[in-house]
């Protein structure tokens, strides 16, 4: 045989044998490539997502509950930071326009008076009232939400000091973010106590 012949088909089958070894490098590549990509798309698709609308009503829930434990124990400064710097608080007597404005109404509200105690009963400690708040509707387009709640009040205002439900309404809300922290920009209180402060018959939700 020519040896020419035999050095060809030895560099031809060299040939083939090494495209055969990178073929085969490159495939075990792909596999191990794609298993490492398929574990990171798992990976992801198991870690939740954060919502910004749960992050923002988390944030509007928490304002609503500071407002009410503000309210029931007096704290007009954290009550009034609720508010924006131009805040509207409405609770059916007109418009209260600015944290200024709401400040001094409230402090020149009369305290609640308790009823005359018995002098032959037991010694009673001092009253209180609860506000609290349900079924809460929150719409959110930006850096502005709008908000339904109902409201009911707790109090023990009474010679037996068991507690009693006394009032409820509702709230329309509409909630304005400020350097990533959500405040009141209006807050329209109804009672259902008051008739000139009652609401219509129409729902307030959307």
């Amino acid at each position: 045989m020519n040896p020419k012949t035999i050095n060809l088909r030895v560099f031809s089958q060299n040939k083939i044998n090494l495209w055969i070894t990178a073929a085969g490098i490159f495939l075990v590549y792909m596999f191990m490539n794609g298993c490492q990509r398929g574990t990171e798309q798992s990976e992801i698709s198991a870690t939740p997502v954060a919502s910004n609308y749960a992050a923002d009503r988390a944030l509007i829930e928490d304002l609503q509950a500071r407002y009410m434990f503000a309210l029931d124990f007096g704290d007009i400064d954290k009550y009034v930071a609720t508010f924006t710097e131009d805040g509207i608080l409405d609770i059916g007597e007109g418009e209260w326009v600015g944290r200024d404005t709401i400040r001094k109404v409230l402090a020149a509200m009369p305290e609640a008076q308790e009823p005359p105690a018995d002098p032959d009963g037991p010694q009673l400690h001092p009253s209180t009232g609860r506000h609290n708040i349900s079924n809460i509707v929150i719409k959110i387009e930006g850096d502005t939400a709008y908000g339904r709640a109902y409201w009911f009040h707790m109090s023990n205002n009474n010679l037996q000091r068991s507690a009693t439900l006394d009032s409820y309404g509702h709230y329309e809300d509409v909630m304005v973010k400020v350097n990533g922290s959500w405040l009141f920009s209006k807050r329209k209180i109804y009672n259902e106590q008051v008739s000139k402060w009652a609401a219509s018959k129409d729902n307030p939700s959307w």
